[in-house]
Parts: C-alpha cells; sequence; structure tokens
C-alpha cells in the first residue's frame, strides 16, 4: 500500500521531464520505489482505494505547497503556519476528545510536542525552503528518496538487513536523482542566452 502514495510524485516528476535524461531520471527513480516497496495492487478494495486517495492528497500537497513557497506575499513559511492553524481548528473536534486525557499527562503531552515538531514543524518547513528554491518536478523526483532513507534507517535501527532488491532499488533511486537536472527557468534561459549572444562576435 505504501508504493501507492508515490504514484503522484513520480507522475509529476515525469510531467516536468522535458529532456531525455529527466525522463531516464524519473524512470529509473520509479522502478526503485517499485523494487524497495513491493508495489502489488491487491488486498481489501477499501484499503487501496484510501492508499490511492492519500496518492492524491500527497500530489495535491506538493502542487499547493510548491505554490505557497514561491509567493512571496504569502512568506512561504509564514503561509504554512497559518495553514497548521487551518489544521488544527479542522481536526481539533474530531480527535480533541480522545486525546483530552493526555492535556494532564506531562510524558505524553511532551511525546506529543516532540512528534509534532520531528513529523510536522521541521519537516514541513524544510520542505517550504526545498520547494521555494528547486522546480517542482525536481522536489516530487527527490520524495522518491523516501523509501530509501526509510531502508537506511531500518538498517542504524531496527538492525533490519536490507536485501538485494533493496540495495538495487536504492541505487536506482539515487542514480534517479543524480542524473535529474532541473530545467531553467524562462529568465535564466533568456540570461544564459544574452551571455552567449554577448561573446558572439557581431
Amino acid at each position: 500500500m505504501a508504493a501507492i502514495e508515490f504514484i503522484g510524485p513520480i507522475l509529476l516528476a515525469l510531467a516536468g521531464a522535458r529532456v531525455a535524461r529527466n525522463f531516464a531520471a524519473v524512470c529509473a527513480a520509479a522502478v526503485g520505489v517499485y523494487l524497495l516497496t513491493r508495489a502489488r495492487f491487491v488486498g481489501e478494495p477499501v484499503g487501496v482505494g484510501f492508499a490511492f486517495a492519500n496518492a492524491s492528497l500527497f500530489t495535491a500537497y506538493i502542487v499547493l505547497a510548491h505554490r505557497v513557497a514561491r509567493r512571496s506575499s504569502m512568506g512561504g513559511v509564514d503561509g504554512l503556519a497559518a495553514a497548521m492553524i487551518f489544521a488544527f481548528v479542522v481536526v481539533s473536534p474530531i480527535g480533541l476528545t480522545g486525546a483530552a486525557r493526555a492535556l494532564t499527562d506531562p510524558i505524553a503531552l511532551a511525546a506529543g510536542i516532540g512528534v509534532g515538531l520531528t513529523s510536522s514543524v521541521i519537516p514541513y518547513v524544510f520542505d517550504q525552503f526545498a520547494m521555494a528554491r528547486l522546480p517542482r518536478a525536481t522536489y516530487a523526483l527527490f520524495v522518491a528518496l523516501l523509501p530509501a532513507t526509510a531502508t537506511v534507517i531500518g538498517v542504524i535501527v531496527l538492525r533490519q538487513l536490507p536485501t538485494q532488491l533493496d540495495l538495487a532499488g536504492i541505487g536506482l533511486v539515487m542514480l534517479g536523482v543524480a542524473l535529474h537536472r532541473p530545467e531553467a527557468s524562462p529568465a535564466e534561459k533568456v540570461t544564459a542566452k544574452a551571455a552567449i549572444d554577448s561573446t558572439v562576435p557581431g
């Protein structure tokens, strides 16, 4: 099921692959993710449906967050803070009753704050910094690194040694990211063309 989540980002990266090199990079990363996650479209239909819904929401997050990061009026991280507040207002009526008891437990409260910082605040802030500097397709391709990093963490923390297929998957994902080259923006293309023209004798 986890592999389905990466279908959207891979398709985003594929849509942004304007040259053969980037197309090959996306294909290599896609095969690597498949080897790492062993995607199988079997099981409970409801579960598969939720997995595809998750993939759609993940893709929508990349598209919308990239726009927020590129809008100077939103301030990138300031827009993220506003989104967090909005999410808190929406989710609180659903889970606040069940979580109310934890508010009086210092250990549970500290654990909740720690999980919130490490799973939401820090990653999403770094996302905004990355999206402000990277094309959307490039960022979407970098998302393919998540299964590879999860495998590495599994080795370090859980002592779960990767199989040969896992190592091949990690290698393909790394190859895809290494091959990919961000496409120059229109302004950068104009600047580059002007620089070339200035060196050509008139």
